[in-house]
């Protein structure tokens, strides 16, 4: 087994799926990472969904009264008292068009390439460079010639199928046995070809990519090592930047932001933290939220850089949880070599503890997400854990504790179904 850097109190929890709050020792480190995302791609990123709003706005009804613009709200707690700190929600569960966190990178990795083969065959140019014609014939008779696709537990599968049908492409989503079945009708019913793979995420996406890779007009979306999607996912920060402003809260060195995210593979939390610690430095704190028995970034992170990752169950973890969304074996190294530095910590949930956070956001909050979302609100809690007292104290962040902002970031529901979403109810109440 590769070296971890883990105690061994901390490997017994792991092994035995109980909830543990690891710390990144390697944060704030300052050797180069061998991966090193450049800043200048996040506003490349921004910029380009931008030009492509107005097209957005004229494919997706539910577009249009925001100018194309696809973003959630930040929510603040209506637990928050003036006697604690504040805590709000992400609420990326409300996304427009995919209806999860992955929608922008998702979108933004489809974006990237249909401007790419629009402006190869002359499409666009320095004469026309309005991007709504990309919904007209020549544009669409180019598209439909080229195949998308992408392997996924359910959400990125979405946010890929809707986007690449949307402009033409023939959309292909490779779904692992832990996919939900209202995701893959979903897709399906938007003309999006959908093939179910008995194995689990990484073996659908290694699927995936074989077939993609045999075919010339093939695109494969890789969750594992695009820097598009990551760049997609960190345009994130700069929105949430925006609304803080809005809202007035501040971020600085007496007013610290603490982020918690849940985590599959590790694209979508590992852009919204390279994004968040472009913009913040020091002054924000990231941590990553992972189901007990799926605990692949805690591994990767804990490994030595430019090792690949362990998979799960190489600790005897079985990846059987009801959070779909992160039930993933092995952490992409692409993404853990890029934010090892950067990275605050992970803590892990058991099953029970999502079903309770998922009930309490029900009921403190008139919130629904699925199970995947709820481990976020559970972030604040581990502050109050040794490892998180020690981290309060490393940082010197114990007198700034009450004056700090945290924040859970939801990552999908709002597309589940009433009856899913009051079996997850009825299975909250009886944990």
């Amino acid at each position: 087994m590769a070296v971890l850097n883990i105690t061994d109190e901390e490997i017994l929890k792991l092994k035995n799926a109980e909830s543990l709050v690891w710390l990144n020792s390697a944060f704030k480190k300052t050797s180069a990472p061998l991966v090193t995302p450049n800043r200048k791609e996040l506003f490349d990123a921004e910029a380009r969904l931008a030009r492509f709003a107005p097209l957005l706005a004229r494919l997706f009804l539910e577009l249009e009264a925001y100018n194309g613009l696809i973003e959630s709200p930040l929510l603040a707690s209506q637990k928050n008292t003036k006697d604690k700190p504040d805590l709000y929600y992400k609420a990326d569960h409300q996304l427009p068009v995919a209806g999860s966190i992955k929608a922008r990178g998702g979108i933004h990795e489809v974006l990237h390439f249909a401007e790419s083969l629009a402006i190869k065959n002359g499409i666009i140019n320095e004469q026309n460079f309005d991007y709504k014609t990309l919904a007209n014939p020549p544009a669409r008779d180019l598209f439909e010639r080229y195949t998308i696709a992408v392997g996924s537990t359910g959400n990125l599968g979405l946010s890929i199928g809707i986007m690449a049908n949307a402009l033409g492409f023939k959309a292909v989503v490779h779904m692992s046995s832990d996919a939900k079945e209202w995701k893959k009708e979903r897709l399906r019913k938007r003309g999006v070809k959908v093939i179910e793979h008995a194995s689990d995420y990484g073996a659908a996406v290694a699927a995936g990519r074989a077939e993609s890779d045999a075919d010339p007009f093939s695109y494969f979306v890789d969750d594992e090592n695009s820097s598009h999607l990551f760049m997609g996912y960190a345009v994130a920060a700069l929105r949430l930047r925006a609304q803080l402003d809005d809202q007035g809260i501040q971020v600085n060195s007496e007013h610290p932001l603490f982020v918690y995210l849940p985590a599959g593979v590790g694209g979508a939390p590992g852009g919204i933290t390279f994004g968040l610690k472009s913009l913040f430095g020091e002054d924000v704190h990231c941590f990553f939220a992972e189901p007990v028995q799926a605990p692949c970034m805690l591994l990767g992170m804990a490994g030595a850089q430019n090792s690949h990752p362990i998979h799960v169950k190489d600790m005897g973890l079985s990846i059987d949880t009801d959070a779909d969304g992160l039930a993933v074996g092995t952490a992409s190294q692409w993404v853990c070599d890029a934010t090892r530095h950067l990275l605050s910590g992970v803590y892990t949930a058991t099953d029970k503890e999502l079903y309770q956070s998922l009930l309490a956001l029900k009921e403190e909050e008139n919130i629904e997400v699925e199970p995947s979302a709820a481990i976020a609100r559970l972030g604040p809690q581990l502050l109050e854990s040794e490892a998180g007292q020690n981290y309060l104290i490393k940082h010197n962040l114990v007198s700034k504790i009450n004056q700090s902002t945290h924040i859970a970031w939801l990552t999908g529901g709002s597309f589940v179904p009433e009856e899913e979403y009051q079996n997850y109810l009825n299975k909250a109440r009886r944990t």
